[in-house]
């Protein structure tokens, strides 16, 4: 198994870090600065309404919304990063206050900035552990009274798979959740590719994530599909990010990165 260093250290790119500052945060470093700019000045360009993380948390968005309306009271954001404008309890919350949410992830600082941010909240934690030890998670779930693995669950691996080497079978971690989980319940996905992209930028988009803690695994859109495998996609099932039910016009997808959410029946 591949080893991610839990260690605060601000010399080193998190793509956790990479990501606030690309949407806008304020909790990143020069270090992540750096890959960050590299990436908007090649292989994406310097229209921000097309970068892939801001696709990502705007699907985000939509997708739990779209899981309130369905009726789920209680989420599990696995690989959630750093807390931003608007977050999943956020969302939850608007629509029932009673709501349930649970961030999970491996990042000291990421859990830090929750912990700061949930300390006087009864509905919503955060815990730390791996994306790669499904069963440890599922284990701290089972033995917390947020979430009731008994009831539907909205369960949310947004920008998390392509963080997760092949060696670390994503597939297998996705699959734990999906059969510890009750019929009812929807998982929640996005995944960045290099299928139709120049060549080149997607080289240049994977080697700018060599320096950092995390991996970056540019899967086909096939491959990404297999991970929705036993549960059935609502529409319009697995597509580019930006045409996952749009809540408004959006310009042309990046083509970078897909997304679906699914129902366990």
């Amino acid at each position: 198994m591949s080893s991610f260093d839990e260690t605060f250290d601000p010399t080193t790119p998190a793509d956790a870090r990479i990501y606030d500052y690309i949407i806008g945060g304020k909790d990143h470093y020069g270090p992540d600065r750096g890959v960050a700019e590299g990436l908007q000045e090649g292989p994406w360009g310097d229209d921000p309404e097309r970068r892939p993380a801001v696709e990502n948390r705007r699907f985000l968005r939509r997708a739990v919304r779209f899981l309130l309306d369905a009726g789920i009271r209680q989420f599990v954001d696995i690989g959630c990063g750093l807390p931003t404008r608007t977050n999943v309890h956020d969302l939850a919350h608007e629509a029932d206050p009673a709501a349930r949410v649970v961030y999970v992830d491996h990042d000291h600082v990421v859990v830090n900035h929750y912990r700061a941010l949930l300390s006087s909240s009864s509905t919503a934690t955060v815990i730390k552990a791996d994306a790669r030890r499904p069963d440890e998670i599922l284990d701290r779930l089972r033995a917390a009274p947020l979430v009731d693995l008994q009831r539907p669950l909205g369960v949310l691996m947004v920008g998390l798979l392509h963080l997760i080497a092949d060696e670390d079978e994503p597939a297998e971690a996705v699959a734990r959740f999906r059969d510890a989980v009750v019929p009812g319940s929807y998982l929640a996905l996005s995944h960045l590719t290099g299928e139709g992209q120049d060549p080149v930028h997607v080289a240049q988009f994977v080697e700018m994530f060599q320096s950092a803690r995390e991996p970056m695994v540019m899967r086909p859109r096939a491959r990404i599909r297999t991970f929705f495998d036993g549960l059935d996609l609502v529409e319009p099932g697995m597509v580019d990010a930006p045409d996952w039910r749009p809540n408004r016009a959006y310009p042309p997808p990046s083509g970078w990165l897909v997304a679906g959410v699914a129902r366990k029946n």
